[in-house]
């Protein structure tokens, strides 16, 4: 039981709480597919592209903040865990994806096959 002196003043009720966000949907942004994320990288001077390694989906990228993600390595890559995603200072269109993962939680690992390296931007 918690008494009313022991009641943080400056948190809603719960029923404030549901007011406040009941206009607000539950909506999956994307991407839809690609599983965890152990890998992620922005591109020099470019705030609106990103890339993001995924253990089971590959590599993906945005080109509009997040709002859409494409898979860039479907068709080209053997395995599909990402385990690093880097792309150089010096020139933007060189993308390194570094294949595998270490175990999270001990007892599971996803093996890589190697780098890979983009000079197009994936």
């Amino acid at each position: 039981m918690i008494l009313n002196a022991q009641k943080p003043t400056n948190e809603p009720s719960l029923f404030e709480e549901e007011t406040y966000f009941h206009p607000v949907k539950w909506r999956n942004i994307g991407p839809f597919r690609g599983g965890r994320s152990v890998a992620a990288t922005g591109v020099s001077n470019d705030p609106l592209t990103y890339y993001m390694g995924t253990t089971g989906g590959g590599l993906w990228k945005t080109s509009d903040a997040g709002h859409n993600w494409f898979n860039i390595s479907d068709g080209f890559f053997k395995t599909g865990s990402v385990g690093a995603v880097a792309v150089s200072t010096s020139d933007p269109n060189i993308v390194y994806c570094g294949m595998g993962e270490h175990a999270p939680r001990g007892v599971m690992t996803s093996y890589g096959d190697g780098v890979y390296k983009s000079t197009d931007a994936g």
